[in-house]
């Protein structure tokens, strides 16, 4: 047990001084807090609603990490199989799951630290008024669930191919179908001629339903289960993947 665990620390320090050792990091971080800001202050018009509120931040995540975190996520198998070192990385005692793990949790980490700089904009909220910290706090919660759940798909689709670009195709996809299944106007059209059943059963697959419970302050353990639940089906999914290529 500890020597999985050192593994994994180990698999987990070599990601994360990857994502330093070159200019990646540093300019999806840029791009995200820009972006994070734009829709905030322009599209959501935070100043001109008049309430110290982070709802229109949080709304926008969904969209941004549909984009954003597959590009952090493609190369992080797709190079390694590109490049041959993955059969490498699995001859130093290393197994599929300890390596897999250690890459998601770097990953994660990584998203986790983009998202925590965004801490300027709690402080401008708390500034202007009295925002429900309680709110605040489970926005982000949700936040970093979503983005794992972002993750443990791109991860997938990085296993598929050595194509980094149709890793990142691939997880956009399944991402996008992720969110559509619990779009109200997608759900509003399958309300025309599907049973209510039908339609919840749906929107149950949809990161925006679980996603936006949490978003409001209300942290449910049904929510909490749908994220992990994905999480584990994906990473189990890229570990089938990863054996089938390594033959581990």
């Amino acid at each position: 047990m500890t020597e999985t665990i050192q593994h994994v620390l180990a698999i987990a320090k070599r990601e994360w001084r990857s994502y330093f050792d070159s200019p990646v990091a540093y300019v999806f971080i840029i791009i995200f807090l820009m972006l994070a800001g734009f829709f905030t202050f322009s599209v959501s018009r935070f100043y001109e609603a008049g309430q110290a509120t982070l709802s229109g931040f949080f709304t926008w995540h969904p969209w941004l990490y549909m984009i954003l975190v597959p590009a952090v996520a493609m190369r992080l198998w797709a190079e390694e199989r590109r490049s041959g070192t993955i059969e490498l990385l699995f001859t130093v005692s290393v197994t599929p799951i300890q390596a897999l793990l250690g890459k998601f949790i770097a990953a994660w980490l990584f998203l986790a630290l983009a998202l925590a700089l965004t801490f300027p904009l709690v402080i401008t909220a708390v500034y202007l008024g009295a925002p429900d910290l309680g709110v605040v706090f489970s926005g982000y919660f949700g936040s970093m669930l979503l983005a794992g759940a972002y993750l443990s798909v791109g991860m997938f689709t990085s296993a598929l191919t050595r194509n980094q670009v149709i890793s990142f195709i691939l997880a956009v996809v399944i991402g996008l179908f992720l969110i559509l299944a619990g779009f109200p106007p997608v759900t509003d059209l399958l309300a025309r001629w599907a049973p209510v059943w039908l339609v919840d059963g749906v929107a149950a697959f949809s990161f925006m339903s679980h996603y936006e419970t949490l978003q409001r302050g209300i942290i449910d353990l049904r929510d909490l289960a749908y994220f992990a639940s994905v999480m584990a089906f994906m990473l189990l999914a890229t570990q089938a993947v990863l054996k089938s290529k390594v033959g581990r």
